[in-house]
């Protein structure tokens, strides 16, 4: 089981998936410090310097801090914004870059003996049975 385990645990798909993922932690806090950062500050500058994050409602002995809970949508917009910027900007890039053809194969397959051969060969170098292009 523990073999099995290990198999599973450094199949490509596994390692790919967990580099994917502790990029992804490192690029959020990337984003998430651009928008709390500069991002937020220059929208509180134009909003005449509101600070969602203090607004409360007191109800009782209850705070209800529906501030914050403005402060991290916006927050969400502003990132969602970014990073569809980045991925528009991504993909213009990637359609720059030409796509090549693929290429002729330089090997075929005896049909007599099945051992890899040269494509232009005419004659099996492995069982000498003549060939047909």
């Amino acid at each position: 089981m523990l073999k099995e385990f290990k198999e599973f645990a450094l199949r490509g798909n596994v390692l790919d998936l967990a580099v994917g993922v502790i990029i992804g932690g490192a690029f959020g806090k990337i984003v998430a410090s651009l928008v709390s950062d500069i991002f937020m500050p220059l929208i509180g500058l134009f909003m005449g310097g509101i600070n969602f994050t203090d607004l409360t409602i007191h109800l009782g002995s209850a705070q209800i801090k529906y501030g914050a809970f403005i402060q991290t949508v916006v927050d969400f917009l502003v990132i969602a914004g970014v990073v569809f910027l980045i991925i528009k900007a991504a993909n213009a890039a990637q359609k720059l870059t030409p796509i090549l053809p693929p290429a002729e194969p330089a090997t075929r397959e005896c049909p007599h003996c099945f051992s890899v051969i040269n494509i232009k060969a005419t004659r099996c170098p492995h069982c000498t049975s003549q060939l047909l292009r």
